[in-house]
């Protein structure tokens, strides 16, 4: 089909970028075709507010066929009795749920920005920073690892009405169990954002939240690798009335709630085209091959993060649990801005991150972040990783050096993106 529009060529441009590029970006991945094939279907064309065979169109007799598959599938892959497959990101997810449960200024304990956490976790800037009162725990100075007793201490301090664990930049595992008895201990809903590791965890590679969090949030895209949206799933509903003032309906399970807080609550009507998208994501990611990718994703993280610590890189926490690193280039007299523009300019492509207790700001960092989802999904191997990271020490080492960086992005271009 051909198309005048200016847009189209941009379209073609990027896939060739993406095509001629390593992307070591944590939170992106490549999606099947089935999955393009659904996202750009008719069915973008539909209004559907409301819940399957709940609507408040009419004409959704086919839709409120593909959104009760896209939930029943996600029940299945992530062994759970709820699911929400509206909320158009892993921000909206959050957001309903913080609408469902808290009344404006109650008080929110969750990882801070500086040590790995998400914006929607009570940063300043952020909607959860303005509407509620937020209070963080960091990881240790020390280990880069959140230490539990820190995180009772401050808990037993705050009385938090919500405690969440999760993050965007953090590679170890969540102990679940302790951060429910914490919970527990003081009376606060635990909800678990597992937007980075939702694939990790499906394919029991890391802990399981669902048996120890009330509500968990998570994204579809990254190790999931599907279309970008959010999702909101519960294993063990239940009233949780003595929780907090606004679960004051004593009839209306946590479920019930969320939901009316999805839509009307945050959304209005979904996205038809990205939940049959999501149908797809889920239908892949509950195969076997999709459970050797997760693997293998995480084996070439491990790699990556062994390879960088020989060549005397600092890891924050010594190395990874799952799916990605922060590197503290502070030894390597360079920051993560400059970092990020050397790599680009070679064809690798990553993101500056803030490192903890960083003191540089969040557009200069001291630190980038690396990911193997989507070098993975490539079929990249150890092999592949441990020659990406000779060329990324090369670059940084000679990034005054306009010959030998020209020389390795014709390599990457010609060999390890041919």
């Amino acid at each position: 089909m051909q198309h005048n529009d200016i847009i189209f060529d941009l379209i073609s441009a990027e896939h060739s970028r993406q095509k001629k590029n390593i992307n070591l970006i944590a939170s992106e991945n490549y999606v099947s075709d089935g999955i393009l094939q659904a996202l750009g279907s008719v069915l973008t064309n539909k209004y559907a507010e409301g819940y399957p065979y709940k609507r408040l169109y009419a004409g959704c007799d086919i839709i409120d066929k593909i959104e009760t598959i896209a939930i029943d599938r996600a029940k299945k892959l992530f062994n759970v009795k709820y699911v929400n497959v509206q909320p158009h990101c892993g921000s909206q997810a959050n957001a309903a749920v913080f609408n469902a449960i808290l009344e404006p200024g109650d008080k929110i304990l969750s990882l801070s920005f500086l040590s790995g956490g998400h914006i929607t976790h009570g940063t300043n800037a952020n909607f959860s920073g303005r509407l509620y009162n937020h209070y963080h725990y960091d990881v240790d100075i020390n280990t880069g690892v959140i230490n539990m007793n820190t995180v009772d201490d401050i808990a037993r301090q705050v009385k938090p009405q919500l405690i969440i664990c999760g993050a965007s930049a953090y590679s170890r595992d969540f102990d679940y169990k302790s951060f429910r008895e914490i919970a527990d201990k003081y009376n606060a809903i635990l909800m678990a954002d597992i937007a980075h590791t939702a694939g990790l965890i499906t394919c029991k590679q890391l802990n399981d939240p669902f048996e120890y969090c009330h509500v968990v949030t998570a994204t579809t895209h990254k190790t999931l690798r599907g279309p970008r949206g959010g999702i909101i799933l519960i294993r063990h509903d239940s009233e949780l009335k003595q929780k907090t003032q606004k679960l004051h309906h004593k009839t209306k399970m946590l479920s019930d709630i969320i939901n009316a807080s999805v839509f009307p609550g945050v959304q209005g009507g979904p996205h038809m085209n990205i939940i049959a998208a999501k149908a797809v994501c889920f239908n892949e990611a509950l195969t076997k091959k999709y459970k050797d990718y997760i693997i293998n994703v995480i084996d070439n993280a491990k790699t990556l993060a062994q390879e960088l610590m020989m060549k005397g890189y600092k890891i924050i926490s010594n190395g990874t649990d799952n799916h990605m690193f922060l590197i503290d280039l502070t030894n390597q007299n360079i920051s993560g801005c400059e970092c990020e523009d050397i790599l680009q300019s070679i064809g690798i492509i990553v993101n500056k991150n803030v490192i903890p207790f960083d003191t540089k700001s969040y557009l200069i960092t001291s630190g980038i972040r690396i990911g193997s989802p989507a070098i993975t999904t490539l079929g990249f191997q150890k092999t592949q990783c441990k020659e990406i990271v000779k060329l990324i020490d090369k670059a940084i080492k000679n990034r005054n050096n306009d010959k030998i960086l020209q020389d390795i992005k014709s390599y990457i271009k010609t060999t390890l993106c041919k």
